[in-house]
């Protein structure tokens, strides 16, 4: 019989698949018994790019939701408090066992998707996607405690501006190229950061993409596409208190595993975020009813051949199982 601790371990080891800024991995967790704890890892924080830390805990929200879905796949019914501990800021959540159910179909599938996920960096084709499966991601992310906006044909150009004024500005900034720098250029084994392997070549897009390899070759071709078929989208909430930005966190990994459990390819935008006036025009599309966390490239790549995997961490290294 599996022991709730190898349980509770293996979700643990899913989270390791969720999406990160950067692909830091800013989080750790401690298990104890019957329960999981999920700690932020501020040494992995990104103080140029993310100063206020919405990033970092946006991405400790998906490895949240990762372990979430994991349990729901295995059966594992589990109690979650997302900042249990008033005093202790950097304790996020601590999940507990509960008991035994019947494994839900739908976790299972979208745990499934976790390891073949991958960011989509390349060009996406004129194959549209489709309003019946927005409304299936605008689902799977209200249940999450988030909000879905699909940025329309006409508020693109606006989309597009924010995104490229906020590459400009990042590019000026000594700071940010630094920390670009460190995390596009991360020692062997480290099981982090983003390798040029996974970055793409400069190309004409509809909505600029971040360059991930200023200084070398990237990896991949943009392909032929000019992402004539994607659609984007804007994860959001009613405010940037720390436990709305954790649940957005969790809305993104749920629409990201459904995407891809949906043949969608996928691709998180975070630039806009990072800069204060990008931020505020997302705001204007929201029309200023919430704040933005991250908006997504959803479509379908000209190019269907296999991407390759993120680096991840160890496990041992991220995961501490006492006694």
């Amino acid at each position: 019989m599996t022991s709730t601790t190898e349980i509770l371990a293996a979700a643990a080891r899913t989270s390791l698949h969720a999406p990160s800024v950067f692909n830091t991995q800013p989080w750790r967790w401690r298990i104890a018994g019957d329960t999981m704890s999920l700690y932020a890892d501020r040494s992995r924080a990104l103080t140029a790019t993310d100063p206020e830390g919405r990033l970092l805990l946006l991405s400790c929200g998906g490895a949240l939701h990762h372990a979430r879905v994991a349990l729901a796949a295995a059966g594992a019914h589990a109690a979650v408090e997302r900042f249990p501990e008033p005093g202790e800021p950097d304790l996020l959540a601590r999940v507990t066992f509960t008991g035994q159910r019947p494994a839900d179909p739908e976790a299972k599938r979208m745990a499934a998707a976790a390891g073949r996920r991958r960011t989509d960096r390349r060009a996406y084709g004129e194959r549209p996607v489709t309003d019946l499966q927005l409304s299936g991601l605008r689902r799977a992310v209200e249940a999450q405690g988030a909000y879905l906006h699909v940025v329309r044909p006409d508020e693109v150009y606006l989309f597009a501006a924010a995104t490229d004024v906020a590459g400009e500005t990042q590019r000026t900034d000594p700071a940010y190229r630094e920390e670009l720098r460190q995390w596009t250029n991360r020692p062997a084994g480290s099981g982090d950061g983003v390798p040029a392997a996974t970055a793409v070549e400069p190309a004409l897009r509809r909505v600029p993409v971040r360059d991930f390899a200023p200084e070398g070759e990237a990896g991949l071709s943009a392909g032929p596409g000019h992402d004539a078929g994607a659609a984007y989208v804007i994860i959001f909430g009613l405010s940037d208190r720390p436990a709305d930005v954790l649940r957005g966190g969790e809305a993104l990994s749920a629409l990201l595993l459904a995407a891809t459990a949906e043949g969608l390819a996928t691709a998180p935008l975070s630039d806009s975020i990072e800069v204060d006036w990008p931020r505020h025009l997302l705001r204007r599309l929201l029309s200023d009813v919430g704040e933005p966390y991250v908006a997504v490239r959803l479509g379908y790549a000209d190019d269907t051949t296999e991407l390759p995997a993120a680096p991840r961490r160890d496990a041992a290294d991220v995961i501490e199982v006492e006694g």
